[in-house]
């Protein structure tokens, strides 16, 4: 199917169905690029897809191996995520073919092909815009595929990491929070090695694509219109909302685990205010102690009790401050020190060293954006 549907079909399209005398609503100028692009990205979310099943195994990919491991809310909720990834990819796929089989029943149905290959020009066309719609169908259900896996991974990640937020509320020690740490950094790192090549291949075809559209689209005496152009258009919205899943995804999970650092620090602030609470005259500014509630060692901000952040904060980024519980079980000199290890230990999705957080995709934003203005400066003038 993979050889069929990603380099058979397209390539017969392309050579066979190529109409240089159509007029301008049936002829496929910009059909090349079409099919290279989506060949390409295809192509490589299947060997990445084909390595990780026959080298790890589905289970072990999908880190289900691990999930005995975790607690039952982390196992409810990952399950509850792949049962809707599915229907995730569905979301994405379905309106890219129904767009895309109104444009081939479109221009089959005009009289775009009158290549009689079986004897009966209807049959022949009838057969040729089904091969071709299958291979559409079968080059974006790949790619989101993959994307959509990744996603539910970094997902798993996410649930552990606000999972893991929950021992700076009890009473633990500082080596079980650094060992259930670093078991989340080594999983971070092998999810990291595992799609770095894949992020870093879509991400250069993807944009080699998008520029080769913007240079063809963009010539002198160039006629774009939706009968032409159209195709182009949705490979483009169809190759860049990959991309998308990718970054977002990535920038998430890193972002959620960075975050463990500011969690760290205020647990630290929180436990030190409380140790040296009435030692002096600013304490008493920052914190008050409610002594006639069922929990007399909460603490909290005096001018937060009437606030509602609703959905925006989770266990990892809020503004609450910590309950004090038995605080006392653990010395200065530990929280001080694993709060050093997690300044110094940032966790996150890497790229062959370079972290995929929230400022590493302005970098690409902005060398993106100088690219296209360059180009656009090259063609149209643009100044």
């Amino acid at each position: 199917m993979f050889v069929v549907f990603t380099l058979v079909v397209p390539a017969i399209s392309h050579f066979l169905l190529a109409c240089a005398d159509c007029d301008s609503y049936h002829s496929r100028p910009y059909d090349s690029v079409v099919q290279l692009s989506l060949s390409s990205v295809a192509s490589v979310s299947f060997l990445c897809l084909t390595r990780f099943v026959s080298k790890f195994g589905l289970r072990r990919f999908l880190f289900f191996d691990k999930l005995c491991d975790e607690s039952e809310t982390v196992r409810r909720n990952y399950t509850n995520q792949l049962s809707t990834s599915l229907h995730i990819v569905s979301y994405f796929v379905i309106p890219c073919f129904s767009a895309m089989s109104a444009y081939k029943i479109w221009w089959y149905a005009s009289g775009g092909s009158q290549i009689p290959f079986l004897g009966n020009v209807v049959l022949s066309d009838s057969v040729a815009c089904i091969m071709e719609l299958c291979s559409w169908l079968y080059r974006t259900t790949v790619i989101f595929l993959v994307c959509v896996l990744f996603r539910l991974i970094c997902h798993l990640q996410i649930l552990r990491l606000q999972d893991f937020a929950k021992v700076f509320q009890i009473d633990s020690d500082v080596g079980s929070i650094l060992s259930e740490h670093l078991r989340i950094r080594r999983h971070l790192r092998i999810i990291s090695h595992r799609y770095r090549s894949f992020i870093l291949c879509v991400l250069i075809l993807v944009t080699g694509s998008q520029f080769s559209s913007l240079l063809i689209t963009t010539k002198a005496y160039t006629e774009v219109n939706i009968y032409r152009a159209g195709e182009l258009a949705l490979c483009s919205m169809t190759l860049v909302t990959a991309l998308f899943i990718l970054l977002r995804s990535a920038s998430k999970i890193t972002h959620k685990a960075q975050a463990v650092t500011c969690l760290a620090a205020k647990w630290h602030v929180c436990a030190t205010l409380e140790s040296f609470e009435g030692g002096d005259g600013e304490t008493s500014t920052l914190v008050t102690r409610h002594n006639n509630n069922k929990r007399p060692d909460v603490i909290t901000l005096t001018e937060s009790d009437s606030e509602d952040y609703g959905d925006e904060e989770d266990d990892l980024d809020n503004n609450n401050i910590i309950h004090a519980y038995a605080f006392n079980t653990m010395s200065f000199q530990k929280r001080q020190a694993l709060v050093s290890y997690f300044e110094n230990n940032r966790a996150g999705i890497t790229v062959y060293g370079f972290t995929l957080d929230r400022g590493t995709l302005h970098t690409i934003f902005g060398l993106e954006l100088s690219l296209v203005l360059w180009l656009l400066g090259k063609t149209i003038g643009i100044s």
